[in-house]
C-alpha cells in the first residue's frame, strides 16, 4: 500500500526533481522531525481507537467486566487527546515548514532573477515569470509538505490498522491485502496524465498572468484605442484554457478514487461473507469482528489520501521542473578580477560584431570606434541600425559579442561587473522610477547610504530641487508605480539627479529631451550640461537638434558605421547624415515626413 504512492513510470528525471525538492524540506529538520512525530502519533491514534472496540464491546456490552467499564473511558479521552494535540503539533509545524520554504524558494528565484543576463528577459515574458513566484511555488510547497504529510501519516495509519487487522484475523485481512497490488497499477495508469496536465496548468497560468501583466501596464492604450474588447477576449481564453486543465485533473482524480473505493467495496464485501458465512472461526467475538470493521472502515480514508496524493504530487513536480528551470537558468558571466577606483574613460570597439540568440542575423557588424576620455559621441541612425545595442554591449548587458571592447586600453570582460557598471551612469528615454521616495529614487542601489546633502545638491544639478522642495514631503514624497505622481519632465530630471549623484566617468544617454514641452526641456537641456562635464557620454540620439556640439556623430545603418565626423563636417558630406537632418527638419507639410 506504501508503494501506491509513487507512479510507476517515475524517470530518474523527476525522481531526481523531487529529491532535490524535498531537500528544503530538510532544511527545517528540527521542526520537521516534530510534524513526524506528530504524524506518527496521529497514525497510531487509529488503531488505538479501533484497538478499544474489542474489549469495550466484549468485555463492557458482553460480559459487564466492571474493570473494562472503569477503564474504558478513560482510554478513549486518551487517544483522543494525544490525537487532538498530536495533530496540531504535527499540521501547525508542516504548514510552518510549508511557508519556509515558499520563502526560501521565492528569495532564491529573485535573487537569480537579479543577477540572469538580459537575454533570459528577452526570452520570457512577465507574466510567466511572475507566475513562477504566485502559482508554481505554492504547488511546489503542497507537494514538498502536504505530500509529504499524507504519505507519512497515512502509510503508517495503513500498516499499523492492517497488521491490527491480521493481529485479529489473518483470514480476513489477507482477503483486504490483495486488493493492493490494484490500487497501485491504478495509479501508475494516471500518474502519467497527471504529470502532462499538471504542466499544462502551469503554462495556462504564466499565459493569464501574462494578459493581465500586459493590460494592466498599457491600460491607458488600451483605453484611446478601444483595446477592451480584444483584451477581454484574450484574458477570457486564457482563462478558459486554464479552467479546462484543471477540470481534466480534477476529472482525472475524480474517475480514479471511485474506481478505487469500488475495488475496496469488493473487499469489505468479501469479509463480511467469510467472517458471516457457516464455518466460520468462532474465535471471531463481536468485539473482534467490530474492531476488524472499524479498522476496515478507518482504512477508506487514509486510502483515498493516499491515492488522491499523486495529483499533488505530480503538480508539485511539473511545477518544481518550472522553478528549477529559473533557478538553473545561467547568471551573467563574472570573470573578471580587475579593478579600479575610477577609469579615464577611454573606449575602443574593436571588429565588434553581435547578434542575438533568438536571430542569425548580425545586429551589429565589424564596429570599430576610438573615443577618447571627456568626448560626447553621438550615435544616430534609423530604427535598427543598432545605436541601442551596441551601447549596451558596454555595461555587459549582453556578453556574446565578437571582438573586444576596450575600457582605458583592458577589455571590460577582464574587469569585474560590479566595478565595471560603477564606471558607468544611465539615464534613459524610458525613465525607471520605483514607487518608493524621491530620495531614494535618486541615491538608488550602491549610492542608498550618501549623505542627505549629496542628494540635494545632485538635484540642485539636475534643476530638480526646487520642484521636489516645493511638494508637502519634500524629499519623501513617495512618487508612485513608474513615478505617475510626476509630470514627464519631473521624472527626466530625477533621472538625471540619479546619474549625476553616481558621479561616473562614463554615461550613457538614451534622448532624454523627447516629447517633451518646452520649459521642461529646457531644464533638462540646462540639467545634461551639467551632467556631461569631464565624462565620455554616449548619446542615442533622436532628435538631432540636440547633438550638434557633440565631439563626434557616427552614423549607423544595418548594424554598420557608415559616417563619423563633427556636425558641420557630415552636413558639408552631404551624405546619410545629411539626408537624416533633411529629413527631420523639413517643413511640416513636405511630402517627404
Amino acid at each position: 500500500m506504501a508503494n501506491s504512492t509513487v507512479p510507476s513510470d517515475t524517470s530518474s528525471d523527476t525522481q531526481s526533481t523531487y529529491r532535490r525538492l524535498i531537500g528544503y524540506t530538510f532544511n527545517y529538520w528540527q521542526v520537521f522531525s516534530l510534524a513526524i512525530v506528530g504524524m506518527v502519533l496521529v497514525a497510531l491514534s487509529q488503531p488505538g481507537f479501533a484497538a478499544l472496540m474489542q474489549p469495550m464491546l466484549d468485555g463492557s456490552f458482553v460480559e459487564r467486566d466492571p474493570q473494562t467499564i472503569k477503564w474504558i473511558p478513560l482510554a478513549l479521552v486518551g487517544v483522543f487527546l494525544v490525537r487532538a494535540f498530536s495533530g496540531f503539533l504535527s499540521e501547525y509545524c508542516m504548514n510552518w515548514v510549508g511557508r519556509q520554504v515558499i520563502m526560501e524558494l521565492r528569495d532564491a528565484m529573485f535573487t537569480r532573477l537579479m543577477q540572469l543576463p538580459n537575454a533570459y528577459y528577452d526570452s520570457n515574458s512577465t507574466g510567466n515569470t511572475i507566475s513562477k513566484f504566485t502559482y508554481d511555488v505554492e504547488q511546489v510547497a503542497q507537494a514538498a509538505t502536504s505530500a509529504i504529510t499524507i504519505i507519512i501519516r497515512d502509510v503508517i495509519m495503513v500498516v499499523s490498522l492492517i497488521a491490527w487487522m491480521f493481529y485479529l484475523s489473518p483470514m480476513l485481512a489477507a482477503v483486504f491485502v490483495i486488493i493492493g497490488p490494484f490500487i497501485a497499477l491504478m495509479v501508475g495508469l494516471v500518474s502519467k496524465r497527471f504529470r502532462k496536465v499538471s504542466q499544462r496548468i502551469q503554462q495556462s497560468m504564466g499565459k493569464v498572468t501574462h494578459v493581465v501583466e500586459e493590460a494592466i501596464q498599457a491600460q491607458r492604450v488600451v483605453k484611446i484605442f478601444g483595446g477592451q474588447n480584444y483584451e477581454t477576449t484574450q484574458f477570457h481564453q486564457s482563462n478558459e484554457r486554464n479552467r479546462q486543465q484543471n477540470l481534466k485533473l480534477v476529472a482525472t482524480t475524480a474517475v480514479s478514487t471511485p474506481i478505487i473505493q469500488i475495488v475496496v467495496s469488493f473487499a469489505l464485501a468479501g469479509i463480511v461473507y467469510l467472517a458471516t458465512m457457516e464455518g466460520a472461526p468462532q474465535s471471531i467475538s463481536v468485539g473482534t469482528f467490530m474492531s476488524f470493521m472499524a479498522s476496515m472502515l478507518m482504512l477508506f480514508a487514509p486510502v483515498k489520501r493516499l491515492t488522491n496524493v499523486n495529483a499533488i504530487l505530480q503538480k508539485g513536480i511539473a511545477a518544481a521542473d518550472s522553478i528549477f528551470g529559473l533557478l538553473d537558468t545561467d547568471i551573467e558571466t563574472d570573470t573578471g578580477q580587475y579593478e579600479t577606483d575610477r577609469v579615464q574613460g577611454k573606449l575602443q570597439f574593436n571588429d565588434v560584431s553581435f547578434k542575438y540568440k533568438a536571430t542569425d542575423n548580425e545586429v551589429l557588424k565589424s564596429i570599430t570606434l576610438d573615443i577618447q576620455p571627456g568626448q560626447t559621441i553621438a550615435f544616430v541612425g534609423r530604427s535598427g541600425s543598432g545605436k541601442s545595442t551596441l551601447v549596451n554591449l558596454l555595461p555587459r548587458l549582453y556578453d556574446s559579442y565578437q571582438g573586444e571592447i576596450l575600457l582605458d586600453g583592458k577589455d571590460i570582460r577582464e574587469y569585474s561587473l560590479t566595478n565595471l557598471r560603477d564606471q558607468i551612469a544611465y539615464v534613459g528615454q524610458e525613465i525607471v522610477l520605483f514607487n518608493d521616495t524621491i530620495a531614494h529614487n535618486i541615491a538608488y542601489g550602491r549610492l542608498h547610504d550618501v549623505d542627505e546633502a549629496k542628494i540635494i545638491a545632485a538635484a540642485k544639478s539636475a534643476y530638480a530641487h526646487e520642484f521636489i522642495a516645493a511638494k508637502p514631503d519634500g524629499y519623501e514624497t513617495i512618487v508612485g508605480e513608474k513615478g505617475v505622481t510626476l509630470s514627464g519632465g519631473q521624472r527626466q530630471r530625477v533621472a538625471i539627479a540619479r546619474a549625476l549623484l553616481k558621479n561616473a566617468p562614463v554615461l550613457i544617454m538614451d534622448e532624454a529631451t523627447s516629447a517633451l514641452d518646452t520649459e521642461s526641456e529646457r531644464y533638462i537641456q540646462a540639467a545634461l550640461v551639467e551632467l556631461i562635464k569631464d565624462r565620455t557620454t554616449l548619446v542615442i540620439a533622436h532628435r538631432l537638434s540636440t547633438i550638434e556640439n557633440a565631439d563626434l556623430i557616427v552614423v549607423m545603418d544595418a548594424g554598420r558605421i557608415v559616417e563619423t565626423g563633427t556636425h558641420e563636417q557630415l552636413i558639408t558630406r552631404d551624405g546619410a547624415y545629411a539626408a537624416l537632418h533633411r529629413m527631420q527638419f523639413s517643413e511640416p507639410n513636405d511630402d517627404s515626413n
